[in-house]
């Protein structure tokens, strides 16, 4: 009788019902679209001025209307190779300053106090020193959007190669690795997860910094589009670039999220 109560103890829980968890999901719904109900019955009923801002219903209009004569296409494109060739400036340098750092004692004693430094600084309060440096082009929106990428991908890099266990380090040594294969085989591996949450990071960070840089005598793009709905007062379209905004960085969460249940398999939930 002993042995029976302690094999039900001992039997891990159950995974919840599937029915449960399909209603799940619906139920983080409730509160958003209670959010835009009420702005859609202020608007209405005339609570909300329209100069202050659109219904819903007038946002939707307007962004049909943006799709159907490819505005919001060509900004939706231009925002993206922005944030794009940012992201890949601003992430092949905080890879490479996080491997030498995390990977060297040299490294972190040399390059580690100056980037500290460099990233207590407001990254957008920078902006006015990038104009300076590369003129009101494109060159001050890629560089503010790579100094956003950079320094989450390098703290976050850093700080997984310093906490890797040193129990796993020493048995690969015993085991006979060399000190390449411990960091290709151990370290990195154990750097994995914490890589993936300045991942996250730093794709929200680029999109806040897009979102100031192309108020920088933009031409195109999703911020241009919010510039001139500004001017002649379309809080309607003001919102649909918003919205875009939005949806792009949900998206990409949503991928590196993806990514991390595809490469951390192996961790427990």
């Amino acid at each position: 009788m002993t042995l029976s109560i302690a094999g039900v103890a001992a039997r891990p829980k159950s995974a919840p019902p599937v029915q449960a968890r399909k209603f799940k999901l619906p139920l983080r719904w409730i509160s958003p679209v209670a959010l835009v109900l009420l702005w859609q019955l202020a608007s209405s009923t005339g609570v909300l001025s329209p100069d202050k801002l659109a219904s819903p219903v007038t946002v939707a209009q307007s962004a049909g209307e943006l799709i159907a004569d490819g505005q919001l296409g060509e900004a939706f494109a231009v925002s993206i190779t922005r944030v794009l060739f940012g992201f890949l400036i601003g992430g092949v340098i905080g890879v490479v300053l996080g491997l030498a750092s995390g990977l060297s004692r040299w490294g972190e004693t040399l390059l580690d106090p100056p980037v500290q430094m460099l990233r207590t600084l407001p990254h957008l309060g920078l902006i006015p020193l990038f104009i300076l440096w590369f003129g009101i082009g494109e060159e001050p929106k890629l560089a503010l959007v790579a100094a956003g990428v950079a320094f989450p991908l390098y703290l976050n890099l850093h700080a997984g190669i310093r906490q890797t266990d040193p129990g796993l380090v020493e048995a690969a040594r015993v085991l006979g690795y060399s000190r390449v294969e411990r960091v290709v085989h151990v370290v990195l591996p154990s750097a994995v997860p914490q890589t993936l949450v300045g991942l996250r990071i730093a794709l929200g960070t680029a999109w806040l910094s897009l979102i100031v840089g192309e108020q920088i005598n933009a031409d195109a793009g999703l911020g241009f589009l919010i510039n001139n709905a500004r001017e002649f007062l379309r809080t309607d379209v003001v919102v649909v670039g918003l919205v875009v905004y939005a949806l792009l960085g949900l998206t990409t969460d949503a991928l590196v999220r993806l990514l991390e249940r595809r490469v951390l398999r192996w961790q427990k939930r």
